[in-house]
Protein backbone atom coordinates (compact mmCIF):
# COMPACT_ATOMS: atom_id res chain seq x y z
CA UNK A 1 0.00 0.00 0.00
CA UNK A 2 1.29 3.31 -0.63
CA UNK A 3 1.72 6.14 1.52
CA UNK A 4 -0.76 8.50 0.24
CA UNK A 5 -3.27 5.11 0.55
CA UNK A 6 -2.47 4.95 3.73
CA UNK A 7 -2.80 8.45 4.98
CA UNK A 8 -6.35 9.03 3.23
CA UNK A 9 -7.21 5.54 5.45
CA UNK A 10 -5.82 7.03 9.02
CA UNK A 11 -7.78 10.36 7.70
CA UNK A 12 -11.05 8.60 7.69
CA UNK A 13 -10.75 6.67 11.12
CA UNK A 14 -9.93 9.65 12.29
CA UNK A 15 -13.17 11.16 10.92
CA UNK A 16 -15.00 7.96 11.46
CA UNK A 17 -14.13 8.02 15.90
CA UNK A 18 -15.12 11.81 15.80
CA UNK A 19 -18.30 10.53 14.23
CA UNK A 20 -18.73 7.56 17.12
CA UNK A 21 -17.97 10.01 19.55
CA UNK A 22 -21.24 12.48 18.65
CA UNK A 23 -22.83 9.32 17.91
CA UNK A 24 -22.08 5.91 20.10
CA UNK A 25 -25.17 4.20 18.96
CA UNK A 26 -24.56 4.55 14.96
CA UNK A 27 -23.54 1.42 13.81
CA UNK A 28 -22.27 2.49 10.09
CA UNK A 29 -20.18 4.40 12.02
CA UNK A 30 -18.06 1.59 13.28
CA UNK A 31 -18.61 -0.18 10.12
CA UNK A 32 -17.20 2.29 7.84
CA UNK A 33 -14.23 2.14 10.69
CA UNK A 34 -13.98 -1.09 10.86
CA UNK A 35 -13.47 -1.41 7.02
CA UNK A 36 -10.42 1.09 7.18
CA UNK A 37 -8.81 -0.97 9.70
CA UNK A 38 -9.35 -4.22 7.78
CA UNK A 39 -7.73 -2.30 4.45
CA UNK A 40 -4.73 -1.30 6.82
CA UNK A 41 -4.63 -5.08 7.60
CA UNK A 42 -5.22 -4.32 10.82
CA UNK A 43 -8.26 -6.97 11.51
CA UNK A 44 -8.38 -7.27 15.45
CA UNK A 45 -9.11 -3.65 15.23
CA UNK A 46 -11.34 -3.99 12.08
CA UNK A 47 -13.25 -7.15 14.01
CA UNK A 48 -13.86 -5.11 17.29
CA UNK A 49 -15.64 -2.34 15.30
CA UNK A 50 -17.43 -5.02 13.15
CA UNK A 51 -18.63 -6.59 16.48
CA UNK A 52 -20.13 -3.52 17.82
CA UNK A 53 -21.60 -2.62 14.63
CA UNK A 54 -23.78 -6.49 14.81
CA UNK A 55 -24.44 -5.33 18.58
CA UNK A 56 -26.17 -2.58 17.31
CA UNK A 57 -27.49 -4.14 14.59
CA UNK A 58 -27.89 -7.51 14.21
CA UNK A 59 -29.61 -7.80 11.24
CA UNK A 60 -27.58 -6.38 8.71
CA UNK A 61 -25.61 -9.13 6.55
CA UNK A 62 -22.65 -6.68 5.39
CA UNK A 63 -21.56 -6.61 8.71
CA UNK A 64 -20.94 -10.41 9.51
CA UNK A 65 -19.81 -10.54 5.93
CA UNK A 66 -17.03 -8.24 6.37
CA UNK A 67 -15.93 -9.48 9.74
CA UNK A 68 -15.47 -13.09 8.23
CA UNK A 69 -13.16 -11.68 5.74
CA UNK A 70 -11.40 -10.15 8.64
CA UNK A 71 -11.37 -13.55 10.97
CA UNK A 72 -10.34 -15.62 7.36
CA UNK A 73 -7.57 -13.47 6.60
CA UNK A 74 -6.31 -13.63 10.51
CA UNK A 75 -6.69 -17.59 9.46
CA UNK A 76 -9.35 -18.24 11.94
CA UNK A 77 -11.69 -20.32 9.64
CA UNK A 78 -14.06 -21.53 11.91
CA UNK A 79 -15.26 -17.93 12.86
CA UNK A 80 -15.21 -16.54 9.51
CA UNK A 81 -17.94 -19.46 8.34
CA UNK A 82 -20.06 -18.69 11.01
CA UNK A 83 -19.86 -14.96 10.29
CA UNK A 84 -20.57 -15.95 6.17
CA UNK A 85 -23.34 -18.43 7.54
CA UNK A 86 -25.08 -15.26 9.38
CA UNK A 87 -24.52 -13.13 6.26
CA UNK A 88 -25.79 -15.82 3.83
CA UNK A 89 -28.67 -16.90 6.99
CA UNK A 90 -29.73 -12.66 6.44
CA UNK A 91 -28.88 -12.78 2.67
CA UNK A 92 -28.98 -15.80 1.03
CA UNK A 93 -29.20 -13.81 -2.39
CA UNK A 94 -25.09 -12.17 -2.36
CA UNK A 95 -23.10 -14.64 -4.59
CA UNK A 96 -19.78 -13.09 -2.89
CA UNK A 97 -20.94 -14.36 1.01
CA UNK A 98 -20.90 -17.92 -0.86
CA UNK A 99 -18.34 -17.45 -3.12
CA UNK A 100 -15.81 -16.24 0.29
CA UNK A 101 -17.51 -19.07 2.00
CA UNK A 102 -16.24 -21.33 -0.24
CA UNK A 103 -12.83 -19.87 -0.26
CA UNK A 104 -12.84 -20.75 3.39
CA UNK A 105 -13.62 -24.25 2.69
CA UNK A 106 -11.38 -24.65 0.46
CA UNK A 107 -8.34 -22.78 3.52
CA UNK A 108 -9.68 -25.74 5.37
CA UNK A 109 -9.17 -28.06 2.63
CA UNK A 110 -13.05 -29.14 2.55
CA UNK A 111 -13.15 -28.78 -1.15
CA UNK A 112 -16.34 -30.70 -1.55
CA UNK A 113 -18.25 -28.13 1.05
CA UNK A 114 -15.87 -25.24 -0.91
CA UNK A 115 -17.54 -26.81 -4.72
CA UNK A 116 -21.20 -26.45 -2.92
CA UNK A 117 -20.56 -22.79 -2.50
CA UNK A 118 -18.57 -21.67 -5.38
CA UNK A 119 -21.31 -23.59 -7.80
CA UNK A 120 -24.00 -21.31 -5.62
CA UNK A 121 -22.19 -18.29 -6.52
CA UNK A 122 -22.05 -19.36 -9.76
CA UNK A 123 -25.75 -20.44 -9.92
CA UNK A 124 -26.27 -16.30 -8.65
CA UNK A 125 -23.72 -14.84 -10.53
CA UNK A 126 -22.64 -16.68 -13.84
CA UNK A 127 -20.75 -13.75 -15.07
CA UNK A 128 -18.09 -13.93 -12.80
CA UNK A 129 -14.29 -15.86 -14.42
CA UNK A 130 -13.24 -15.64 -10.72
CA UNK A 131 -16.11 -17.72 -9.12
CA UNK A 132 -15.53 -20.58 -12.09
CA UNK A 133 -11.30 -20.23 -10.85
CA UNK A 134 -12.22 -20.77 -7.77
CA UNK A 135 -14.01 -23.82 -8.06
CA UNK A 136 -11.49 -24.62 -10.84
CA UNK A 137 -9.14 -25.17 -8.38
CA UNK A 138 -11.18 -26.70 -5.79
CA UNK A 139 -12.05 -29.69 -8.58
CA UNK A 140 -8.10 -29.91 -8.48
CA UNK A 141 -7.51 -30.29 -5.25
CA UNK A 142 -9.48 -33.33 -5.64
CA UNK A 143 -7.78 -34.35 -8.83
CA UNK A 144 -11.34 -34.05 -10.55
CA UNK A 145 -9.06 -32.80 -13.57
CA UNK A 146 -11.83 -33.06 -16.61
CA UNK A 147 -13.57 -30.24 -14.10
CA UNK A 148 -10.88 -28.32 -12.69
CA UNK A 149 -10.44 -27.62 -17.24
CA UNK A 150 -14.01 -26.97 -17.74
CA UNK A 151 -13.52 -24.37 -15.17
CA UNK A 152 -10.83 -22.72 -15.90
CA UNK A 153 -11.82 -22.88 -19.56
CA UNK A 154 -15.06 -20.83 -18.36
CA UNK A 155 -13.13 -18.19 -16.44
CA UNK A 156 -10.57 -18.05 -19.16
CA UNK A 157 -13.33 -17.26 -21.67
CA UNK A 158 -15.30 -14.74 -19.29
CA UNK A 159 -11.97 -13.06 -18.53
CA UNK A 160 -8.79 -13.62 -21.13
CA UNK A 161 -6.69 -11.23 -19.77
CA UNK A 162 -6.10 -12.89 -15.88
CA UNK A 163 -2.48 -14.34 -16.19
CA UNK A 164 -3.79 -16.59 -12.94
CA UNK A 165 -6.17 -17.85 -14.36
CA UNK A 166 -3.80 -19.60 -17.12
CA UNK A 167 -1.30 -20.47 -14.60
CA UNK A 168 -3.79 -22.74 -12.95
CA UNK A 169 -4.95 -24.50 -16.08
CA UNK A 170 -1.28 -25.05 -16.74
CA UNK A 171 -0.72 -26.50 -13.44
CA UNK A 172 -3.79 -29.29 -14.43
CA UNK A 173 -2.22 -30.19 -17.62
CA UNK A 174 1.10 -30.48 -15.74
CA UNK A 175 -0.29 -32.73 -13.30
CA UNK A 176 -1.48 -34.79 -16.20
CA UNK A 177 1.77 -34.48 -18.29
CA UNK A 178 0.08 -33.11 -21.18
CA UNK A 179 3.40 -30.75 -21.25
CA UNK A 180 2.53 -29.02 -24.67
CA UNK A 181 -0.36 -27.48 -23.07
CA UNK A 182 1.00 -26.40 -20.20
CA UNK A 183 3.81 -24.74 -21.43
CA UNK A 184 1.18 -22.97 -23.80
CA UNK A 185 -0.46 -21.26 -20.36
CA UNK A 186 2.43 -20.93 -18.89
CA UNK A 187 3.54 -18.59 -21.48
CA UNK A 188 0.21 -17.00 -21.83
CA UNK A 189 0.22 -16.40 -17.95
CA UNK A 190 4.05 -14.75 -18.34
CA UNK A 191 2.75 -12.84 -21.80
CA UNK A 192 -0.11 -11.43 -19.49
CA UNK A 193 1.82 -10.83 -16.06
CA UNK A 194 5.79 -10.89 -16.49
CA UNK A 195 6.34 -9.91 -12.85
CA UNK A 196 5.65 -13.28 -11.15
CA UNK A 197 7.82 -15.48 -9.79
CA UNK A 198 5.65 -18.48 -10.05
CA UNK A 199 5.36 -18.36 -13.21
CA UNK A 200 8.30 -18.80 -14.46
CA UNK A 201 8.95 -21.37 -11.78
CA UNK A 202 6.52 -23.47 -12.91
CA UNK A 203 7.53 -23.51 -16.11
CA UNK A 204 10.84 -24.46 -15.47
CA UNK A 205 9.57 -27.48 -13.33
CA UNK A 206 8.45 -28.87 -17.03
CA UNK A 207 11.53 -28.03 -18.60
CA UNK A 208 12.90 -29.79 -15.61
CA UNK A 209 10.07 -33.11 -16.48
CA UNK A 210 11.47 -33.15 -20.31
CA UNK A 211 15.18 -32.89 -19.01
CA UNK A 212 15.51 -29.47 -20.64
CA UNK A 213 17.47 -28.62 -18.10
CA UNK A 214 19.21 -25.79 -19.26
CA UNK A 215 15.92 -24.04 -20.27
CA UNK A 216 14.90 -25.29 -16.47
CA UNK A 217 17.62 -23.12 -15.23
CA UNK A 218 16.94 -20.26 -17.05
CA UNK A 219 13.10 -19.97 -16.01
CA UNK A 220 14.34 -20.47 -12.39
CA UNK A 221 17.13 -17.65 -12.49
CA UNK A 222 13.73 -15.45 -13.67
CA UNK A 223 11.89 -16.38 -10.18
CA UNK A 224 14.16 -15.93 -8.25
CA UNK A 225 15.21 -12.74 -9.77
CA UNK A 226 11.69 -11.74 -9.25
CA UNK A 227 11.36 -13.51 -5.96
CA UNK A 228 14.91 -14.14 -4.02
CA UNK A 229 13.19 -15.60 -0.88
CA UNK A 230 11.41 -18.55 -2.25
CA UNK A 231 13.46 -21.53 -1.01
CA UNK A 232 11.50 -23.70 -3.42
CA UNK A 233 13.28 -22.32 -7.01
CA UNK A 234 16.85 -22.47 -5.45
CA UNK A 235 16.30 -26.10 -4.56
CA UNK A 236 14.51 -26.62 -8.27
CA UNK A 237 17.72 -25.15 -9.82
CA UNK A 238 20.11 -27.10 -7.50
CA UNK A 239 18.18 -30.15 -8.77
CA UNK A 240 18.22 -28.88 -12.22
CA UNK A 241 22.31 -27.85 -11.80
CA UNK A 242 22.52 -31.63 -10.13
CA UNK A 243 21.44 -33.33 -13.10
CA UNK A 244 23.48 -31.74 -15.10
CA UNK A 245 26.54 -32.94 -12.97
CA UNK A 246 27.74 -29.18 -11.87
CA UNK A 247 27.42 -30.17 -8.17
CA UNK A 248 29.33 -27.42 -7.15
CA UNK A 249 26.88 -24.87 -8.19
CA UNK A 250 24.05 -27.29 -7.02
CA UNK A 251 25.17 -27.41 -3.48
CA UNK A 252 25.05 -23.44 -3.59
CA UNK A 253 21.33 -23.65 -4.28
CA UNK A 254 20.46 -26.59 -1.73
CA UNK A 255 22.45 -24.25 0.99
CA UNK A 256 20.47 -21.04 -0.17
CA UNK A 257 17.19 -23.19 0.28
CA UNK A 258 18.11 -24.70 3.60
CA UNK A 259 18.89 -21.28 4.57
CA UNK A 260 15.42 -19.82 3.61
CA UNK A 261 13.59 -23.00 5.06
CA UNK A 262 15.68 -25.22 7.45
CA UNK A 263 12.81 -27.47 7.67
CA UNK A 264 12.30 -29.48 4.67
CA UNK A 265 14.49 -32.77 4.44
CA UNK A 266 14.40 -33.23 0.82
CA UNK A 267 16.94 -30.36 0.89
CA UNK A 268 19.29 -31.92 2.76
CA UNK A 269 18.92 -34.99 0.98
CA UNK A 270 19.62 -33.64 -2.48
CA UNK A 271 22.52 -31.81 -0.65
CA UNK A 272 24.20 -34.87 0.60
CA UNK A 273 23.82 -36.32 -2.29
CA UNK A 274 25.50 -33.52 -4.40
CA UNK A 275 27.95 -34.05 -1.54
CA UNK A 276 28.61 -37.68 -2.70
CA UNK A 277 28.98 -37.24 -6.07
CA UNK A 278 31.91 -34.61 -5.07
CA UNK A 279 33.37 -37.25 -2.82
CA UNK A 280 32.91 -34.85 -0.41
CA UNK A 281 31.58 -36.64 3.12
CA UNK A 282 31.29 -34.02 5.40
Amino acid sequence: MDEKKKEELLKKIEEYTKKIEKEPDNASYYYNRGNSYHNLKKYDKAIQDYSKAIELNPNNASYYYNRGNSYHNLKKYDKAIQDYSKAIELNPNNASYFNNRGITFNSLKECKEAIQDYSKAIELNPNNASYFNNRGSAYGNLKNYDKAIQDFNKAIELNPNNASYFDNRGNIYFDLENYDKAIQDFNKAIELNSNNASYFNNRGNIYFDLENYDKAIQDFNKAIELNPNNALTYYNRGSAYNNLKNYDKAIQDFNKAIELNSNNASYFNNRGSAYGNLKNYK
